[in-house]
Parts: C-alpha cells; structure tokens; sequence
C-alpha cells in the first residue's frame, strides 16, 4: 500500500474563462506517431495529451504492450475521461488499472514498472486517436555509491558510456545530470540516473524522438533482430554520492502573513511542513510518497531527527546481500517490506533540499482474517488475564476477611448488658 496524501485542488478543476486553450493552438498529427519515453522503474510517470479536438471535453486513454495487435489495445478509463484515484489505495504491487489516474487530460502511472512498457495513446470513446507515447520502463540493475572528491565540481556534464558497437547499431547508457543535494545544511547526497539508449539508422520511422536516430532500448522502434535482452551488461543504472550544502535564506514574508501565522500560533500548535496522517496494520508492505514529488526532484527521508540514506537503505549496493526491510526505492519511495509496529513514529521528507512534509505514521497489530484462538499469543494473553484476576479475586477476599474480622473485634469488645 502506498501512502502519497493529495492536496484537494487536484480532485477537480475549473478552467478560467480568459485562460488560453492550449489546444486550440496546437493540432493533432494526421499520422499517428509516438513519443519515445524513457524512465526509471519505481518513478511516477506522467504522459500529458498534448493535442485533442477543442469539441472533445473527456479524453480515453488506451494502452498496449509492445509487439502486439491493434485488436489488443485496453482502455484506461470509465470511458468518460474523469477516472480519479485515491494513491493511498494504491497496492504496492499490482495490475496498471489498479495504479493509474487521469488529471486534466493527463495519464498518471503510480510506481511505473517494465511490465507497465508499451504504447500509451490519448483518444476518445470513439476511438479516435490524438497523441501516443513509446514509454520504456528500465529496472536499475547497477547502483554504485561514490564518495564526493573536493576538486569535483557540478561542471559535470551528461555523460555516455559506450556499450557494444555493431555495425547495425550501438547501446550506449546516457546519464542525466546530478540532482541537487537532497538535503541544506546536514549531509545529504545527490542521485544521477542513467538510462539505456540504442543508436541505428535502422530504427522504426513511427517512433520518434529529436534524434531520429536514438530510442531507448525498451522502445518499440528497435528491430527485435537486435536482440537486445541478451546484453546483460548495458541498462539502467543510478549513482549516489554524499554532499553538503547550506540552506539558502528565505525572502522575509510579508506583514499580513507575519499576523496570520501569529494568529495561528496562538490557536493552533504551528507546523513549519504540512503534517498527514496514516494508519497501517502491521506485517504488510508500505510505501510512503513524499508529496508533490516528481521523477526529475531530489528526495530525502529522515526518520524523527535520524537521516536514512541511499547508502544504508537501498537494495543492489552490496552483491549477494539481502535487501534490507527499510529501503529507499528507485522511485524515491520509502518502502517498508513489511511494516512493523516499532515503525510506527514521525517521517519527513525532503524536495530538493528542503523539508516538504511531515508524516505521522501508526502501524498497529492486525489479526488479517485469523481466528483469535490460533493467535500463537492467544495463550500468553488468556494466562495473563486469568493471573491478574486471580490476584484482584484474593485482595477482594482478603478485603472482605479484613472487614469481618475487624467487626468482629470490635462487636466482643463492646459491654453487654443483662
């Protein structure tokens, strides 16, 4: 279960009259073609319908895996556009109906995975076709950490590293740039994500990109002849190294903010972040989404005032050893395989080196379905109880005993008259 709290604004949404239409000025392609889309598994996924009819007010999103029939294609949708979900309902692991929203026309894909590759197209009911991605998912296989060097400076670029060279075509990873540090003024780190890339000539002309001649490797413009899959050594990779940075000074605010944070202070206990709230049963996975959070943003997690780091929380650092039950995933998701009552405590994450949220979270014993008498402390619990009362029976006992006793005496020590 993923818990990723949502601001109200985003469950509806009114265009302003004088706002212009973006659509208005922008026309459909009349060959349908697709934008090649290249992410991280694990990561939010956002594929905006760029174009559509100004007539049209809802829009279908279809969705099918690379290589198959048009006769496969599935619609995302309750066929009017306005599918909306709640991402604390969100499984940790589940089928794409299951994770997927549609927001102002926009398809948004909840911790998006290699299964969730394929073409993505933005049409109507009708099934008119307007605007259609190649989105390729890529598994990190590599996570590598690396000490910051002094004389390392953010001048480095975008690097690619060259993979096989064939004549028909080259796969090469091509990384993004660092991320800011995740963290002002305590150490944090910073993330590159490096995603694998093929360059040929001889690439499917209906899947483009600003090169005509690079797709990423997952895409559905590279010839199966490549038979890329066999090539173990090049994919997706994520380098992390530590930082350190000071907090920038915030613009002072204005006086009639001054007064109503006053005034809040003096009525309510005051929040720097906002503060959620969430109950989990124990003994079942737990993702937490830091809000607002998107692919490209650097997050940090701290638990109470304790920093949790790539380096200590992540799976794939170390060969052979198992992942560890608190991790930080791809996707920058604090994930908890499976959470336990001990966890239960306050979370903050950070957004691009400063604190965004401040997470309460409760996880709480839950029986799941089983039967109180084949709880294996079931026993433990009823001899407890049968102890104490036991012992509230005897003072009880003991009490009445007392009392009697004590009539008793002082009724013979009264003078009896004949």
């Amino acid at each position: 279960m993923m818990f990723e709290p949502l601001s109200p604004h985003v469950w509806s949404y009114e265009a302003r009259e004088d706002k212009q239409d973006v659509f208005a000025s922008r026309a459909c392609p009349a060959f349908l073609t697709f934008s090649n889309a290249a992410y991280l598994s694990g990561v939010t996924v956002e594929l905006p319908c760029h174009c559509k009819p100004q007539q049209v007010r809802s829009v279908v999103w279809f969705f099918r895996k690379h290589q198959a029939s048009s006769e496969e294609t599935r619609a995302l949708t309750d066929f009017h556009g306005n599918k909306l979900l709640d991402t604390k309902q969100v499984p940790h692991s589940g089928d794409l109906r299951s994770r997927f929203t549609i927001r102002l026309f926009s398809l948004l894909i909840f911790r998006a995975g290699p299964h969730d590759s394929g073409i993505y197209i933005c049409g109507s009911a009708s099934r008119d076709f307007f605007y259609g991605y190649d989105l390729d998912i890529q598994e990190a296989h590599t996570l590598s950490f690396t000490p910051r060097l002094p004389s390392e400076a953010l001048r480095e670029k975008r690097r690619e590293d060259a993979g096989s060279s064939l004549p028909l075509y080259r796969v090469f990873t091509s990384f993004q740039p660092w991320s800011v540090c995740d963290r002002c003024d305590v150490p944090g780190e910073q993330v590159r994500v490096g995603l694998c890339y093929v360059h040929s000539r001889y690439l499917h002309v209906r899947y483009r990109r600003a090169n005509q001649t690079v797709a990423s490797c997952g895409s559905g413009a590279v010839p199966r002849a490549f038979n890329l899959q066999s090539q173990n050594k090049i994919g997706a990779k994520m380098d992390v190294r530590s930082c350190h940075v000071t907090c920038s000074p915030q613009p002072p605010p204005s006086s009639q903010m001054v007064a109503l944070v006053a005034f809040l202070r003096s009525a309510y206990r005051h929040e720097d972040v906002p503060v959620f709230f969430l109950n989990h049963p124990a003994e079942r996975v737990l993702t937490l989404g830091c809000p607002g959070a998107r692919p490209t943003m650097a997050v940090a997690w701290d638990r109470e005032s304790e920093p949790l780091y790539r380096s200590e929380h992540s799976a794939g650092g170390d060969v052979g050893a198992p992942p560890p039950r608190l991790q930080i995933d791809m996707g920058h998701h604090l994930v908890f395989n499976p959470a336990e009552i001990k966890d239960s405590g306050v979370y903050y994450c950070w957004l691009q080196g400063r604190r965004a949220a401040k997470i309460q979270l409760l996880v709480y014993a839950n029986l799941g379905g089983q039967s109180v008498l084949s709880h294996p402390e079931f026993p433990v619990a009823v001899q407890t109880v049968l102890m104490w009362y036991g012992i509230m029976t005897a003072v009880f006992c003991l009490l009445l005993l007392g009392r009697a006793v004590v009539t008793h005496l002082m009724s013979a020590e009264e003078p009896h008259e004949d």
